[in-house]
């Protein structure tokens, strides 16, 4: 699919690697959507696309994947703006790390588990079941891929792989989009919405930027090549990418310089 001309949404937009995928987005062509619970820092991705790339091409809204109603005004919203959305990029997440047993010997709190699992999951499964049902009344774009109408990603994480200590949650939820990328795949074939998942290891996210610099070149020197945090850019560039091969499809893609996390 070409990417020009096209109406993106992009959930967790207003930061870190959503941020970098909606700049890439517009700078192809893509009207863009910047959906984040964060209103405010929304708002001001979206204007700064749109003073870099002209007025209108960019618009955005509060967002809270785990929310029916507010997903379903959110798109509604961006469909008012930009006409139907045939791209969805999701980034929107977060992360936890909770030992089982905590050191004063309590289990970990049940509660911390069900959070990270409905956002990064479940929020994913729910701004993604809302799309393809709006994605797949389209009329199916021209080309030799004949029936196509959409593309989504999923991000989820090396860690859905090799987790380390205290990721159970996030490696779970992780895990969990890595494993329904090939039968939402399937599923939704008859549609011509295509899906797949790029999974990052260690990124020069804002979050990541705030540890210390020896923190930061110790995660780096873990890379085997090149030996260096990956760039949004990066990360951007591969998810547009499957927005342009018509022939990727069910796929989990690294993107982490060949690391392999230990367990600690």
């Amino acid at each position: 699919m070409k990417i020009q001309g096209q109406a993106a949404l992009v959930t967790g937009g207003a930061s870190g690697l959503g941020e970098a995928t909606a700049r890439e987005l517009a700078r192809l062509g893509a009207k863009v959507a910047v959906l984040d619970r964060n209103a405010e820092l929304a708002a001001k991705v979206a204007a700064d696309i749109g003073r870099e790339h002209g007025d209108g091409c960019a618009v955005a809204f509060a967002c809270d994947i785990t929310d029916t109603a507010s997903v379903e005004a959110a798109l509604a919203g961006a469909e008012a703006a930009h006409g139907p959305a045939r791209i969805l990029m999701n980034v929107a997440g977060i992360g936890s790390a909770k030992r089982v047993v905590g050191k004063d010997g309590n289990a970990a709190p049940l509660e911390d588990f069900a959070r990270v699992i409905g956002i990064n999951l479940i929020g994913t499964y729910n701004v993604s079941r809302l799309f393809a049902a709006r994605c797949a009344k389209l009329a199916p774009l021209a080309g030799e891929d004949g029936e196509g109408r959409g593309v989504m990603v999923f991000t989820a994480s090396v860690a859905a792989f090799d987790g380390q200590v205290g990721q159970q949650a996030y490696s779970a939820s992780k895990a969990g989009l890595a494993g329904m990328t090939l039968p939402m795949a399937r599923d939704l074939a008859q549609h011509g919405i295509r899906v797949c998942t790029v999974a990052p290891g260690i990124f020069a996210t804002p979050l990541l930027l705030e540890l210390p610099e020896p923190v930061q070149q110790s995660l780096a020197a873990a890379i085997p090549f090149p030996p260096r945090l990956g760039k949004p850019s990066e990360f951007a560039e591969l998810a547009c990418h499957i927005v342009t091969n018509g022939h990727l499809n069910g796929e989990v893609i690294r993107l982490d310089g060949a690391l392999r996390m230990a367990p600690r």
